[in-house]
């Protein structure tokens, strides 16, 4: 795997693994999803009730034709997809249809953004003639578009340019559009549903739209940065600062920053963003994502209180909400190839999550998981003396190449391509240009250590903003071998990390081992040896996978039907 794919507009999978049918379906059944029955132009709405998974069938409701004994196509809706089967079955009642467990879906995504229903107040205005002061309705919205009813007797053609539309909503606010028209379709009624991909037409605009969207799109989550100081005490109560052997006390130190940085977030989405699930108690979850490179989206910082399942009304929303939240804000930015955390495998959660979503990939040979240790360095003087004859400096241009030339025949094209360690992208001049953008800092040195002229060793040495996570993920430092005796020159890197790192007011900074030993050869200690943390890398285009895979997780299993026998 190297480059990753822009996202596609359309994206078709077939589906014959029967547990991976079952689960699906499983996870229909226990969020309620819509679902369509359809034959010619003939439609009824239906829902899953139950699943036998002994016996392998399906019971349905809420039918308002009668299927009889054929075969129908059957479209049941998941996360911003539809799966597609062909069922045939029998009635048990009336309204009711008793299935087979069907032996494929056929898994079809239409479109890059996930689209909801459009706030009831907005109204819609289109600057063509004869249409000035009139109003129409909102149907739906996404990051890319919306679509609204039109009257009787109204056309517009596809392909037809419009600018400015204007939104108006309530309070007065209004948001100017360009917009393109892309379909326009019947509806039940006698009226006709146009659908237009938009852009915003100033920052402004840009602004209050994502704005809108986001109220849409998320309506129990919010981003704003309003609810900072419940945040640390979430860290704490749900165990977070638990990880790795860690404890609270461990993070004071760091709380003004993080607290600093967190009310501006609503402000910073360009680089990052920080989610919450409020209840009326207060934060019951919390995720992050920030952008630490040219292309990724990282998410972080994953928090839940213990007893947060009473406030939800399904079990698993909290953390399938705020999870879509954190995706979806990147997929806002049209540079996102990426998708990556550094997770905790001993987390039953971040396991079926993740590493099952990387194992259920595994045979794409398209994700990552990088198992590594991560140790908290302190930025005091270390007691191992300097190996003779070795000295440190800024890498040279030769040097660079030298380490790129490495990285590429020791790690996977993706890793370098993800985290910007490619000759081009090696200075990190274009991640940190977004950061300094909106106030914030992002800065990389590569430090090499040398014996005479030969280079030895290489530490690749990253700071970002001290309030971005309280395991300062940002501020890091990676070894890569240039020469057999690399090991040698471990300790006087580190060493020199920790003046690098002080020098910029840090008082400590997190080592990503990604060799085994390195860590003992670079006279450190690993405090959690019982860890299991990995980096873990997705291209973007299978982020919508990823978040079906999490509501397939998470989702409560639907209740136990009587067995019957199909006749």
């Amino acid at each position: 795997m190297s480059e990753a794919p822009a996202l596609e507009w359309a994206v078709r999978w077939d589906i014959t693994d029967p547990e991976r049918i079952l689960s699906i379906l499983a996870t229909a059944a226990a969020l309620g999803s819509p679902a369509m029955l359809r034959r010619g132009d003939t439609a009824s709405p239906l829902r899953l009730e139950t699943l036998e998974s002994e016996g392998g069938v399906l019971h349905w409701s809420g039918l308002t034709v009668e299927p009889g004994a054929d075969a129908w196509e059957v479209e049941v809706f998941g996360q911003g997809c539809v799966y597609r089967m062909l069922l045939s079955g029998e009635a048990e009642a009336p309204g009711t249809w008793m299935t087979p467990l069907p032996r494929q879906l056929i898994q079809v995504r239409r479109r890059a953004h996930r689209r909801a229903p459009a706030p009831s107040n907005l109204r819609v205005r289109l600057p063509l003639p004869g249409w000035l002061g009139r109003e129409r309705d909102a149907v739906d919205v996404s990051l890319g578009g919306l679509s609204l009813r039109l009257g009787a007797g109204e056309r517009l053609s596809p392909g037809r340019v419009l600018q400015p539309i204007e939104l108006r909503m309530g309070g007065g606010e209004s948001v100017s559009l360009r917009g393109e028209v892309r379909h326009v379709s019947a509806r039940a009624d006698g009226g006709f549903q146009c659908g237009l991909q938009v852009t915003p037409v100033t920052p402004d605009d840009e602004e209050r739209w994502q704005a809108l969207v986001a109220r849409a799109l998320h309506p129990t989550t919010r981003a704003d940065g309003t609810r900072v100081e419940e945040l640390w005490q979430l860290f704490s109560d749900a165990g977070y600062f638990n990880l790795a052997g860690r404890a609270a006390e461990d993070f004071e130190a760091r709380r003004q920053s993080f607290v600093e940085l967190a009310r501006q977030a609503g402000t910073l989405g360009s680089v990052l963003t920080q989610v919450v699930w409020p209840s009326e108690r207060g934060v019951e979850a919390t995720l992050s994502a920030m952008k630490p490179y040219r292309s990724v989206w990282m998410v972080h910082q994953l928090a839940r209180r213990q007893d947060a399942t009473r406030f939800e009304r399904l079990k698993g929303q909290m953390l399938r909400e705020v999870y879509v939240h954190c995706v979806e804000h990147a997929q806002r930015d049209p540079g996102f190839r990426w998708l990556a955390a550094y997770i905790e495998a001993t987390v039953p959660f971040t396991y079926r999550g993740h590493v099952g979503f990387s194992d259920r990939m595994a045979a794409t040979g398209r994700t990552l998981l990088l198992p590594m240790r991560m140790i908290d360095v302190e930025c005091g003087h270390s007691p191992a003396p300097p190996l003779p004859g070795l000295e440190l400096g800024p890498a040279t241009e030769a040097e660079r190449r030298l380490l790129v030339e490495r990285i590429a025949l020791t790690r996977p094209a993706c890793y370098a391509e993800a985290l910007d360690l490619r000759l081009e992208t090696l200075d990190l001049r274009d991640a940190s240009r977004a950061w300094q953008a909106v106030g914030l800092e992002r800065e990389r040195h590569l430090l090499v250590a040398r014996e005479g002229a030969k280079p030895v060793a290489v530490a690749v040495l990253e700071s970002g903003p001290p309030g971005t996570n309280p395991f300062g993920l940002l501020d890091s430092v990676r070894l890569f071998a240039l020469s057999p005796r690399a090991r040698e020159a471990y300790p006087a890197l580190m060493e020199g990390a920790r003046r690098w790192f002080a020098q910029r007011g840090r008082d400590r900074f997190t080592f990503l081992a990604e060799e085994a030993g390195d860590v003992e050869a670079a006279g450190l200690h690993d405090t959690a040896p019982d860890a299991k943390p990995s980096l873990w890398l997705i291209p973007a285009d299978l982020a919508p996978e990823f978040l079906e895979h999490l509501h397939e997780q998470t989702a409560p299993r639907p209740l136990s039907h009587p067995q019957k026998e199909l006749s």
